[in-house]
């Protein structure tokens, strides 16, 4: 795939890159509809997931309902009991500021547990 959505992975990528240097990105779940797995960013354990989709990018972090967001990014699975995620559709861009710290918030929640 090289078009939008990857374009919006890579710049998360970056994102979380500059966010936590030390982070490590892993491919999970390789299945026939998903022969390469679903981007996985792990520090830790599981900070977030990069999967997507016809009309969106989905990270949907592991414990984001445990997670403050003062940039309000969450904006799917928000009734879920654990996890929270994050619908980028073609066109919209994340603020930066708020990724990168909803990103270190989720590194200090996995040290915590």
């Amino acid at each position: 795939m090289s078009d939008w959505r990857e374009d919006s992975l890579a710049w998360v990528r970056k994102l979380t890159m500059e966010a936590l240097p030390g982070v490590s990105e892993t491919r999970k779940w390789a299945k026939a509809g998903r022969p390469d797995g679903v981007p996985v960013w792990e520090q830790g354990g599981i900070l977030f997931t990069g999967e997507t989709y016809k009309n969106k990018v989905k990270l949907t972090f592991a414990k984001g309902a445990s997670l403050a967001d003062p940039g309000k990014l969450f904006n799917a699975s928000l009734d879920a009991g654990t996890r929270r995620a994050i619908d980028i559709r073609e066109g919209e861009t994340l603020d930066a500021s708020a990724f990168k710290a909803l990103v270190q918030m989720a590194a200090k929640a996995n040290e915590k547990s």
